[in-house]
């Protein structure tokens, strides 16, 4: 009798099913829980999203039945992971639609992706006078890197304004292009208002002035398919928890001129082709940044996650996130002493919102005792919260597995604590 087959391996391509929100939901075991007395509703996606049964299937079969490192083991066991692993990294390719494999890199996450940028291609290509811009509205992570490479190299880091309701100004940074900019970094969707930045306009603006465009895709790769080629940015980086995958791993697509042309990142295992005391040769793309053994099993949960994602109709998914979004705003413009914070045009299913006289901490905890997962604070946005003056917010996030039952119960548990805090 044959052994059965893990479930990341590559199966046969599924033609995605019609969207059906409670047949989706049966496919997370999270969510079949309840929280303080009461069902879970969570509405915290933008931080991480939570992983289908495949995907946790996909890890504890890796570690039960192939746990081994990858590339030149001689050995069946090494063979398999080897293959799990190199077939998550084309299935990302695919699913991106980059020209080549090869141009996807494994990284801890978001974070890692953008430091790995600014380290070898900002120490390699920045001068004194050099500028780097990024929006006003970005997470720490798309400015910390960029700030400590500038004070490196002598650059400076400027932001591209962004208006009251959380839309970026494209006049302002058309005028604040010219000569010295070498790098424009801008989130697709901003995780803490969820507008969403008009990535091909910036592209074209950027690359007729000579920068380049590095996009934090950690907000946008869960809500709609992502096609770098069509986008023409340079770098594009998203974390596997977003994207209803491990935490831990994450991706940096970049254009494979760029990164022959950058040097390694680490070094140690693997990045290297040859390793003496007279001097050391490194390895081909993708393995000159990948130094060290990787997050195998986390390569390999993304891979089943892309799997998963490839059998929904993502366009049906999209379209029941924006109604969920859509009867959010609507309830909350019912809410006496309630302010939407982000209010852009075109929008990420994400409600971000104060309640007038309340600290957004408190109303997050009377939230949690009813069962309801929020995020409060500034969301690793600070910039653009002091630019509204506010400490932070509360933001209820959703994903395709949300129900319009999970917003009422969002709003009847508001209510409630509206109530008892007045």
């Amino acid at each position: 009798m044959s052994e059965e087959r893990p479930v990341y391996q590559v199966r046969p391509p599924e033609q995605p099913q019609a969207f059906c929100v409670e047949r989706v939901r049966a496919d997370f075991p999270i969510l079949q829980q309840q929280v303080n007395g009461h069902p879970l509703v969570y509405l915290d996606n933008a931080a991480t999203t939570q992983k289908p049964e495949c995907v946790i299937q996909a890890l504890v079969d890796y570690y039960r039945r192939d746990n081994s490192n990858v590339h030149r083991g001689a050995h069946a066991l090494s063979d398999r992971a080897t293959a799990a692993f190199e077939e998550a990294r084309s299935k990302v390719a695919r699913l991106l639609n980059a020209e080549d494999a090869r141009q996807i890199l494994w990284t801890r996450g978001t974070t890692e992706s953008i430091n790995l940028v600014a380290a070898s291609w900002g120490r390699s290509s920045l001068q004194p006078g050099d500028r780097i811009l990024v929006s006003a509205m970005e997470h720490h992570s798309n400015i910390v890197p960029w700030q400590m490479v500038a004070a490196e190299r002598g650059a400076t880091v400027e932001p591209i304004p962004v208006d009251r309701s959380g839309t970026l100004d494209m006049t302002a940074l058309a005028a604040m292009l010219d000569g010295r900019v070498r790098m424009v970094a801008v989130g697709h969707v901003s995780n803490a208002l969820g507008s969403i930045n008009p990535v091909d306009r910036i592209v074209a603006l950027a690359h007729a002035a000579g920068a380049l465009v590095l996009v934090d895709g950690a907000q946008a790769v869960a809500h709609w398919s992502v096609d770098v080629q069509a986008l023409g940015c340079d770098f594009y980086a998203f974390s596997a928890h977003k994207l209803f995958g491990p935490t831990g791993i994450g991706v940096l697509y970049g254009r494979r001129e760029l990164l022959e042309a950058m040097p390694p990142y680490q070094g140690g295992g693997e990045m290297i082709e040859s390793v003496s005391f007279a001097g050391t040769t490194y390895n081909q793309l993708p393995y000159k940044f990948e130094a060290g053994t990787p997050d195998i099993a986390g390569a390999i949960g993304l891979g089943a996650a892309v799997d998963y994602l490839n059998r929904l109709d993502r366009a049906g998914a999209a379209r029941h996130e924006e109604a969920l979004l859509a009867r959010s705003v609507a309830l909350a413009e019912r809410v006496p002493g309630l302010e939407l914070v982000g209010t852009a045009a075109h929008k990420a299913s994400v409600l971000s919102f104060n309640l007038a006289g309340v600290h957004p901490a408190d109303l997050g905890t009377l939230l949690d005792q009813q069962g309801i997962a929020v995020r409060t604070g500034n969301h690793c946005a600070q910039p653009i919260m002091e630019q509204f003056g506010i400490p932070g917010t509360v933001r209820a996030s959703f994903s395709f597995y949300n129900t319009f039952d999970d917003v009422d119960r969002l709003f009847a548990a508001l209510e409630k604590a509206r109530q008892f805090l007045q």
